[in-house]
C-alpha cells in the first residue's frame, strides 16, 4: 500500500507539472492556407523536433525557459525560422506558413561532408531525391536500380536484372551507403549493391558526383546514401498501409504480382520509433514483344522482402541515442529456363523448364547501427559516435560448364564498423567563420566467394581499414563558402591459403586454375585531398569548383580466383587514386532552376581487370580519364504545372601508350561497362486541383559507337555498338481523403519493345536480352 501511495503521488506530482510546463505548438500552412502534413518542426541545436499532423498541427512540451530558433522545413517547401523567447509556464503558439520549391537545392545534405549542408551552398555536386520523388518513382517501379536511373542524370541506365554491372556514375563505380553503412562489396564486386534495401523504408537519397573518400573504399564515382525513414507524425502512434497489384496490360498471362507495406511510428515524450514491413511478389517478366524475358539474374517471379525498424531516445535537449535495423532478402522461383539466342539478331528468352541448383537470389542483407549524438560540447562542438554491422549472402545462377563439374557460386561479406566525429564551429569575427570536421573511421571487411557445394573459389579475405580525417568549412564574408578536407587510410588485406576452382578460359576453350595459392598479407597507405569554392550571393547564379580524390582497390577477389602467380607476395595489385576536377553552378529564379557542371576524372593506374592474350587476367597500368557535362532545369510557370529535363554526356579513354595524352592513335576509349552512352530525361508535372497529381517522364539513352568488329565479325565484350531509345513513364494519384490515397504507375507506357544498353554493349549472345514491356502498379495507400 506504502508503494500504492507513493506512486499514485509521484504520477500527481508529474501531471501537475506538466500541466505548467512550457510548450511551443502552432499550425503550419501553404502560401495557398491549405494545411501541410509531415513537416518537421526542430528547436535549433538540439534534439527536441517533432512533425506537423494531418491538419498541419505540431506541439513541443516540456521545453525549459530560454530563447530558441525554431525552423520548419519540408520537401517541396522553403524553409521558415522564428527566434522566440519562452518564459516559465508559457504556452506559446507560433505559425508558419511555407512557400513551395520544386528544387532540391534547400535540401538539408550530410553525405557530401558528414555535416548539415544545404545544397546550394556545397561546393560540390550533390542531389537530394526527396520523398515526394522518390513517391513518384516507387510507383512506376520498386526497383531501385530503374528508380535511381530515371532520377539521376549521370547514373547509367539500369540493367532490369538483380545486377548493377555497368550502372556507373559519371563513369566509375559508385560507392552504396544505408545510413552511411557500406553496402558494396570491393574485395569482390558482387553488383549486387544498389538493390539492398526496400524503397518504402527510405525518407531521401542523398548523391555525391565524383570521387570522394569521405566514407572510404569504393567511392570512385561517388557516394550513393540511402537515407532511412524516421517517425512522420508527432501522434504516439500512427499507421500507413500499402496494398499494389502489378503486371502487364498486354501479354498479361503470367505477369499479375503484388506488393504490401506495413508502416506504424510515433512519438512518446523523449521515445520516437518507426515498424515496417513489406512483401512483393513479381510475376513473369515480358517484353513489349510478349516474349518472356530471360530469366538470369532476372527479376521476374521473385519474392522480395523487406523488416526495418528505428528507435530513437532524447535522453535531453543535447544528447540522443538511436538505434536501426533493416533485413532485405530476394529470392527468384522462375518456371522458366534460358534459350540462348544469337546477338545482334535472335534475343535471348526464357522457355519453359526447370532450372538446376538453388534459387537465385540475396538470401539476406542484414544492416545495423547504434549511434550516440551530443550537442553543445566543449567550445559548442557536436558528436556523433556509432557502431554498425552489415552481413550479406548471394547466390548466383548455376553454371553447368563454367565450373569444373558445374557449379553455383554465392558472395558472403560481413562488415563491422565503428564511427566517430566531431564538428567544432569557429568564429573569429563577422566576416570569417566556419566549422571543422574531424573524426576516425574504422572498419572490418571480410569477403569471400564460395560455391553452393562448398569449393572456394575466392577465400575469406579480411580487409581491416583505419582512417582518420579532417575537414574544414569556412565561410568568407557571408557568401564565400570554403571547404578542405584530408583523410589518411591505412588498409591491411589478410588472404588465406586456398586451391583455386577450374574454371572455363573464354580465350583458350580449356580450364585454367586448380594451383594452390599461398596466402599473405596485402599493406597499402592512401592520401586523399579535396579542396572546393562556392559563390552563394546571388539566387540566380551560384558558381562552384573542386577538387576531390577517391581510392579504390580492384577487385582483389577476382584477380586472385585466377591469378596465374601461386603467392599473394608476387601479385601486382595496387591501389588506384582517381583525381575529380569539377566546375558547375546553380541558378534559382524561383519559377525556374538551373544546373550545370562540367567534370574531368583521371587516374595514373587502370581500374580494370584485363585479359592479356592467353585469357589470364591482369590489372590495366594504362592512365585513365573519363569527363563529360550534365544539365538540368526545372521549371513552374504556376504551382499546378512544372516541367524540365536534363542531358548527361559522358566519355572515357585510356592512354595505353602512358605520354600523358589520351588523343594518341594507339589510345583506347572506354568499354561500355565504364562509360554509358548520352542520356536525356524530360518531364510534366499537373496537378489540376489539391488532391490530383499527373507525372509524366521520357527517359532516353543515345547512341555509343566506339569500336570495330573483331575479324570474324563479332565483337569484345563490352565494345559492341549501343543504339539510343526513349521510353515514357507515367504516375498519377488521387487523394480521395486525408485517410485514402489511390495511385497508378505505368512503365513504358507506349509499350516500346528495345534492347537496354547493357544488352547491346555486352555483344554476347547471353546478355542479348530484351527490356520491360509496359508494366502497371495499381495501388492505394490507407493512413490509420
Amino acid at each position: 500500500m506504502r508503494f500504492l501511495r507513493v506512486a499514485t503521488l509521484t504520477a500527481f506530482v508529474f501531471a501537475i507539472s506538466s500541466s505548467f510546463a512550457q510548450t511551443i505548438k502552432g499550425k503550419i500552412s501553404g502560401t495557398d492556407h491549405q494545411s501541410l502534413s509531415g513537416i518537421n518542426v526542430q528547436v535549433d541545436k538540439t534534439f527536441l523536433g517533432t512533425v506537423s499532423d494531418q491538419n498541419g498541427f505540431y506541439q513541443l512540451n516540456n521545453i525549459k525557459p530560454g530563447t530558441y530558433t525554431i525552423i520548419a522545413s519540408g520537401v517541396g517547401h522553403e524553409s521558415s525560422q522564428q527566434t522566440i523567447t519562452l518564459e516559465a509556464n508559457e504556452v506559446k503558439e507560433i505559425n508558419f506558413i511555407l512557400k513551395p520549391s520544386i528544387s532540391n537545392l534547400k535540401e538539408v545534405t550530410i553525405t557530401a561532408s558528414r555535416r548539415a549542408e544545404m545544397v546550394d551552398r556545397t561546393p560540390a555536386s550533390v542531389q537530394v531525391l526527396g520523398a515526394k520523388e522518390l513517391a513518384n518513382q516507387s510507383i512506376v517501379s520498386p526497383n531501385l536500380s530503374a528508380m535511381l536511373a530515371n532520377a539521376v542524370p549521370s547514373l547509367a541506365f539500369g540493367t532490369n536484372t538483380t545486377s548493377n554491372t555497368g550502372q556507373t556514375l559519371r563513369g566509375r563505380n559508385p560507392l552504396i551507403l544505408v545510413d552511411g553503412i557500406p553496402q558494396s562489396t570491393p574485395l569482390r564486386n558482387g553488383t549486387r549493391d544498389i538493390r539492398t534495401i526496400d524503397p518504402s523504408v527510405i525518407e531521401r537519397i542523398e548523391v555525391v558526383k565524383g570521387a570522394t573518400s569521405i566514407y572510404g573504399n569504393g567511392g570512385d564515382g561517388g557516394v550513393i546514401n540511402y537515407i532511412t525513414k524516421k517517425p512522420q507524425t508527432s501522434k504516439p502512434f500512427a499507421a500507413y498501409s500499402y496494398l499494389a497489384n502489378t503486371g502487364m496490360p498486354f501479354h498479361s498471362d503470367k505477369t499479375m504480382g503484388g506488393r504490401f507495406v506495413q508502416q506504424f511510428s510515433g512519438r512518446l515524450d523523449k521515445f520516437d520509433y518507426v515498424v515496417s514491413g513489406s512483401y512483393e511478389h513479381t510475376g513473369v517478366y515480358k517484353s513489349g514483344d510478349g516474349e518472356v524475358i530471360s530469366p538470369t539474374y532476372g527479376l521476374g517471379e521473385t519474392d522480395m522482402y523487406n523488416a526495418y525498424a528505428k528507435l530513437g531516445y532524447n535522453i535531453n535537449s543535447k544528447q540522443r541515442i538511436e538505434g536501426m535495423y533493416n533485413y532485405y532478402g530476394s529470392e527468384q522461383k522462375t518456371d522458366y529456363v534460358v534459350q540462348t539466342g544469337k546477338y545482334g539478331s535472335i534475343p535471348t528468352i526464357g522457355v519453359p523448364g526447370k532450372v538446376l541448383g538453388e534459387p537465385g537470389g540475396t538470401r539476406y542483407n542484414h544492416n545495423a547501427y547504434v549511434k550516440y549524438m551530443a550537442k553543445d560540447l566543449f567550445a559548442k562542438s557536436s558528436l556523433e559516435a556509432s557502431a554498425y554491422l552489415q552481413s550479406f549472402y548471394t547466390i548466383y545462377g548455376y553454371e553447368p560448364t563454367y565450373f569444373e563439374n558445374g557449379g553455383q557460386s554465392t558472395i558472403q561479406s560481413n562488415k563491422k564498423g565503428a564511427r566517430v566525429f566531431l564538428n567544432t564551429p569557429f568564429n573569429i569575427n563577422k566576416w570569417i567563420k566556419g566549422d571543422v570536421v574531424y573524426g576516425l573511421d574504422l572498419l572490418n571487411d571480410k569477403t569471400g566467394q564460395p560455391l553452393v557445394d562448398g569449393r572456394v573459389w575466392v577465400p575469406d579475405m579480411s580487409m581491416v581499414n583505419l582512417a582518420p580525417y579532417a575537414q574544414a568549412n569556412v565561410t568568407l564574408w557571408n557568401d564565400w563558402i570554403v571547404r578542405l578536407g584530408y583523410r589518411y587510410d591505412n588498409i591491411n588485406i589478410d588472404i588465406p591459403d586456398f586451391t583455386q576452382v577450374k574454371v572455363l578460359n573464354s580465350t583458350t576453350g580449356g580450364y585454367i586454375g586448380g594451383q594452390t595459392i599461398k596466402g599473405g598479407k596485402l599493406s597499402f597507405n592512401a592520401s586523399s585531398f579535396n579542396a572546393g569554392l562556392r559563390y552563394s550571393k546571388y539566387e540566380f547564379f551560384k558558381p562552384f569548383i573542386s577538387f576531390s580524390q577517391g581510392f579504390s582497390m580492384v577487385d582483389i577477389g577476382r584477380y586472385v580466383r585466377s591469378a596465374k602467380e601461386d603467392n599473394i607476395s608476387k601479385m601486382q595489385i595496387q591501389p588506384v587514386k582517381v583525381n575529380n576536377y569539377e566546375a558547375g553552378f546553380s541558378s534559382n529564379f524561383g519559377w525556374l532552376q538551373f544546373t550545370g557542371a562540367y567534370f574531368i576524372s583521371t587516374n595514373k593506374i587502370g581500374t580494370s581487370l584485363v585479359q592479356d592474350s592467353t585469357g589470364w587476367l591482369t590489372q590495366q597500368t594504362a592512365p585513365e580519364k573519363t569527363y563529360g557535362y550534365e544539365l538540368s532545369i526545372d521549371v513552374t510557370p504556376i504551382p499546378q504545372v512544372g516541367f524540365g529535363g536534363s542531358y548527361t554526356y559522358v566519355e572515357g579513354k585510356a592512354d595505353k601508350n602512358n605520354n600523358n595524352h589520351f588523343n594518341d592513335k594507339e589510345d583506347i576509349y572506354l568499354i561500355g561497362s565504364k562509360i554509358s552512352p548520352p542520356k536525356a530525361s524530360a518531364y510534366i508535372r499537373y496537378a489540376p486541383v489539391q488532391s490530383v497529381s499527373l507525372y509524366t517522364q521520357w527517359v532516353y539513352f543515345g547512341d555509343r559507337q566506339r569500336f570495330a568488329p573483331k575479324s570474324n565479325g563479332k565483337y569484345n565484350n563490352g565494345e559492341a555498338p549501343v543504339n539510343g531509345v526513349g521510353i515514357l513513364n507515367f504516375t498519377g494519384s488521387w487523394q480521395i481523403s486525408q485517410r485514402f490515397k489511390l495511385s497508378l504507375g505505368v512503365e513504358n507506357l507506349l509499350n516500346t519493345d528495345y534492347f537496354s544498353p547493357i544488352a547491346q554493349w555486352s555483344g554476347m549472345d547471353n546478355d542479348y536480352t530484351k527490356a520491360n514491356g509496359m508494366r502497371y502498379q495499381l495501388g492505394v495507400g490507407i493512413n490509420w
